[in-house]
């Protein structure tokens, strides 16, 4: 396997916050174990072994949650302590973490900063869209957490992205939010629409994205994005539409929701359990365990195929549109549920072609 690519969950579902929109919440309560508590490092040793062996040329390590932090930072030094022992091919091997931030004090950026990890941190926005859905276990709001832990992140001099959920509350102050980003300097974002639970209708949430909230949101983002682009003031890296330059460009996205068909991602839960996608780490998508199983059987597992053939068929109107090559369908959780054991038309339909319409010419102008 040439590339090996892991998103590990050592804290299982565990979390220090209590993000009302959280979709790993809602889809752990929906196994027969909904937390199977932290990893221990024979399970770590494992994953690091295994796929160390495996690989070639490169090897992605990246760390979610639940919150991913709670593991302890001596949980991560074993990490890098096991990498270095069996990383007899000389693979290069990249490090990740995405993390809420709030359990990063001085000792955990100077471990991420000489590691080269690079961390994806939590943050909604400015305080007030922050605070709204990122709050604790006591319902106090986690901003001036985690903008001290910004502080921290620049001082040591760790590479970092911003990741935003974008819910019906923020999709309507995109041009707040990009500002807020831009006075702060950030230059890589990262937004994700916020999940309805697997198996729930869209938009029964009070913080559902609406479809057409949705395009108003993109457009508001690109407005802001394209005019310090065409200014020459400031370059701040949007994922998504970075995404979109390089498709129009000719090339493959390299965003997973972008592609027009599932992979399998390995995400491997605290006690070896492997499954396909984050979206999906439910007891109908269990490939295995690392612990009994290797990344190729894995791979090759009917679960992992199965979870890939499912999501190549596309709408009628998907197929028809004169935007399927930059769409692709989009992520395959906003085409369900499954209508005749087929994927349906994304829900985001209405939104990305309006996005579209107004934005591919101005993509066009700067390429």
């Amino acid at each position: 396997m040439p590339e090996l690519s892991f998103l590990i969950k050592p804290a299982s579902s565990s979390c220090n916050l209590s993000c009302k929109y959280c979709f790993y919440h809602s889809l752990s309560e929906q196994r027969s174990v909904k937390n199977y508590e932290m990893m221990d490092l024979k399970t770590l040793e494992i994953i690091v072994k295994k796929g160390l062996e495996e690989g070639e040329r490169k090897v992605n390590f990246s760390f979610q949650g639940g919150e991913p932090t709670l593991a302890g930072l001596n949980f991560f030094k074993k990490l890098i302590e096991y990498q270095k022992k069996y990383n007899f091919k000389k693979l290069t091997i990249e490090n990740s973490i995405q993390t809420n931030g709030i359990l990063i004090d001085e000792k955990w950026a100077e471990f991420l900063s000489i590691n080269n990890f690079l961390v994806g941190l939590s943050l909604d926005g400015p305080k007030d869209v922050h605070d709204m859905h990122r709050i604790d276990n006591n319902n106090k709001g986690s901003y001036n957490r985690v903008m001290k832990v910004v502080d921290l992140l620049n001082k040591h001099k760790v590479q970092y992205n911003i990741l935003y959920v974008v819910t019906k509350y923020s999709a309507k102050h995109g041009r707040k939010i990009y500002n807020f980003f831009k006075k702060h300097k950030f230059r890589y974002i990262q937004f994700i629409q916020c999940l309805d639970a697997l198996g729930e209708n869209f938009g029964t949430n009070p913080y559902s994205l609406d479809p057409k909230i949705y395009g108003k949101f993109l457009i508001d983002t690109f407005d802001c994005w394209y005019k310090d682009i065409t200014e020459g003031k400031y370059m701040m890296s949007i994922r998504y539409f970075d995404n979109i330059a390089s498709m129009l460009l000719g090339n493959m996205p390299e965003a997973c929701g972008m592609m027009g068909s599932c992979c399998c991602q390995f995400v491997i839960e605290s006690n070896g359990n492997v499954y396909p996608c984050d979206f999906y780490a439910t007891d109908d998508y269990l490939m295995g365990n690392i612990k009994e199983m290797d990344f190729k059987e894995l791979y090759e597992s009917e679960t992992a195929k199965k979870f890939i053939t499912d999501s190549l068929p596309a709408d009628e109107k998907c197929i028809q549109c004169k935007y399927k090559n930059i769409c692709r369908g989009g992520c395959r959780r906003h085409r369900e549920p499954f209508k005749d054991g087929k994927p349906v038309l994304n829900y985001f339909c209405s939104s990305y072609k309006t996005f579209f319409e107004y934005s591919i010419p101005k993509f066009q102008r700067i390429l």
